[in-house]
Parts: structure tokens; C-alpha cells; sequence
């Protein structure tokens, strides 16, 4: 539920002029959905820029290693994270989130970590997957007992989406540890 601000200056303005227990209950309840609001609006944006970073990641490493043997499996985690950002720009506005100002930066910057490690081989590049997609799951995880505590019913249909998008990312974890991942400093 988001709150319209001509209803939170109406509520401002009951608050100052009455002390009345109803006054209190709905200030009570603003602040709650205010916060609820503030919380979804964080995850939506963040994930979003994060899912566009990974994706960036993934179009260097191709641009590198995509007519390789690493090739395919690197395309089998970008076409995942394609699927992602599509759902985080479907949610943007579904939730009333702001994109991330910093979007022009992540999209460089992910361009540049994903190229830079593959130009340093496949492993480095598997090396990359695997600390990225490490601290993703980590942060998902967080993310879940966020809204788990919040009001998990509430939030169930966000929930299925980060669950999802966890177990894909820590698959994708999983890939560049089985293409040797951990030989980068052998």
C-alpha cells in the first residue's frame, strides 16, 4: 500500500491539532506503511541495479570469451540475468520504485570487471562469477528474512521472485566453480 502525500500532510496536520488515540493509531499506521514502502522501494532498486550490473558483467566476458569453449556457459548465466532485469524493470513500477541514479556507473563498471576478467582468462572470469553471485546470494538471503519478518503473506509474490532469482544466481555460482573457478591462482 503507498500512501498519497496529500494523506501524510493530512495526517501531519491531525497530529498537531488533536492528541486524540484514533490520531495516534493512524499515525501509527502510516509510519508503518511508510516504512514498508521505504523498504520495498530500497530492494526493487537495488536488485535492479544489481541485476543490470550482472548483466553488463556477462555482455564483457562474452565480448571476450564468447566465441570460446567458456562461451556457452557464460551465455547460460547472461540469458538468466536478461530474465532477471526484465522482472526487476516490471517491478520498478509495479512497487513505485526509483531506478538507481548510479545506473550509467554500474553499467561501465560491470561492463569493465566482466571484460578485465576474461581478458585475464576463463578462470579469472569463473572467479568473477563466483564472488559475484556469492555475495548476490548472501544479499538475497537478507533480503528474504527482511520481508519474512515484515509481513511474509504480505510479500509472498516478491518473496517467490527473490527465492527464485537466489537458487539461479548460486547456480550460476556453482558453473563457475565447476569451469575452475579456483585455478585462477594456480
Amino acid at each position: 500500500m503507498s500512501i498519497s502525500p496529500s494523506v501524510l500532510c493530512a495526517v501531519r496536520s491531525a497530529r498537531r491539532s488533536s492528541s486524540k488515540p484514533a490520531c495516534r493509531t493512524v499515525s501509527t499506521t502510516i509510519a508503518r506503511e511508510t516504512k514498508r514502502q521505504c523498504m520495498l522501494d530500497r530492494i526493487i532498486r537495488v536488485d535492479h541495479a544489481g541485476e543490470l550490473g550482472a548483466n553488463r558483467i556477462y555482455a564483457g566476458q562474452m565480448a571476450v570469451l564468447g566465441n570460446t569453449a567458456s562461451g556457452p556457459v557464460i551465455q547460460e548465466m547472461w540469458d538468466e540475468e536478461k530474465k532477471h532485469l526484465r522482472m526487476f524493470e516490471q517491478l520498478l513500477p509495479q512497487y513505485r520504485a526509483r531506478p538507481s541514479a548510479l545506473l550509467p556507473f554500474w553499467s561501465v563498471a560491470g561492463y569493465a570487471l566482466g571484460a578485465g576478467t576474461a581478458l585475464l582468462g576463463k578462470e579469472a572470469a569463473m572467479a568473477c562469477t563466483v564472488a559475484v553471485e556469492e555475495v548476490i546470494g548472501d544479499h538475497y538471503n537478507s533480503q528474504i528474512r527482511e520481508l519474512v519478518a515484515d509481513d511474509a503473506n504480505l510479500h509472498k509474490d516478491l518473496l517467490q521472485v527473490i527465492k527464485t532469482f537466489r537458487d539461479e544466481e548460486l547456480h550460476h555460482r556453482d558453473l563457475g566453480l565447476a569451469n575452475n573457478a579456483e585455478q585462477v591462482f594456480s
